[in-house]
């Protein structure tokens, strides 16, 4: 079915680590013109709040809200340009202890996965340090098992490497179980950055502004320095715990 207009819109939150494939999902949810995007909204509160150092911290806290309150009352409110569908991208590390959960139950969830050596391997290329929390999967687990048990039911997963290998058939799955119409758009988007962007894109989205579609890594199984094996092996846990639940590959 298509979304109705009138209807309550359909709120997409999908949950994932930095990485992941998380802003050509984005792309390609942006590029249907019934959809509204937002990047990494809490991401200013989270800076804010755990004083780490990240590539622009200070750009990003001086252009976004640092009260998680007010972004989530956006999140739930009024849908930009009034659309029918609202892609959320959220980083799952920047849900920090003491946030209020209470809105979650007006989005749909869902959780972006992938193999965290791949994960690892693609974020010390931007910052060198990474600590297990910075991979996002710890909390990416304990906010998947807040979701189930407010729900009652386990929340969607999705591997990025079953997108990658089949975009077609993985999202046309997606917007089945989420009853929208699957677009044929979501398959490819022009070149470039994006108003809707947010401001550390000029330090993280380089490939992505170079793509027009997903591509399929050239490795699968990157090889990491031994200092990073150890750290892998923390996350390989998380990552296969979740990787249970995915039902649409």
């Amino acid at each position: 079915m298509t979304v109705q207009k009138g209807a309550e819109p359909l709120r997409i939150a999908m949950w994932s680590g930095p990485r992941n494939i998380s802003t050509a999902m984005m792309r390609a949810w942006e590029n249907r013109p019934d959809t509204a995007v937002i990047d990494e909204p809490f991401y200013a509160h989270y800076l804010h709040a755990t004083g780490l150092d990240h590539p622009g911290r200070e750009e990003v806290i001086a252009a976004y809200p640092t009260d998680w309150r007010a972004v989530a009352e956006q999140l739930a409110g009024p849908v930009p340009g009034g659309r029918p569908v609202f892609y959320q991208k959220h980083m799952t590390h920047h849900m920090l202890p003491g946030m209020d959960e209470d809105w979650l139950d007006q989005v749909v969830n869902i959780f972006l996965i992938r193999d965290p050596r791949a994960v690892i391997a693609s974020y010390v290329r931007k910052r060198q340090a990474i600590t297990l929390e910075d991979t996002g999967l710890p909390r990416q687990w304990t906010l998947f098992e807040t979701v189930r048990r407010r729900t009652g039911g386990a929340p969607l997963v999705i591997d990025a490497a079953d997108v990658l290998a089949d975009p077609a058939g993985v999202l046309e799955r997606l917007c089945t179980r989420l009853e929208i119409a699957f677009d044929p758009r979501m398959l490819s988007w022009p070149a470039g950055p994006r108003p809707t962007d947010g401001v550390w894109a000029k330090y993280w989205y380089h490939a992505v502004e170079r793509s027009t579609e997903f591509h399929r890594p050239d490795s699968d199984e990157p090889a990491l320095p031994k200092h990073l094996q150890s750290l892998a092996a923390d996350c390989d846990d998380y990552y296969r715990r979740l990787r249970n639940f995915c039902t649409l590959r």
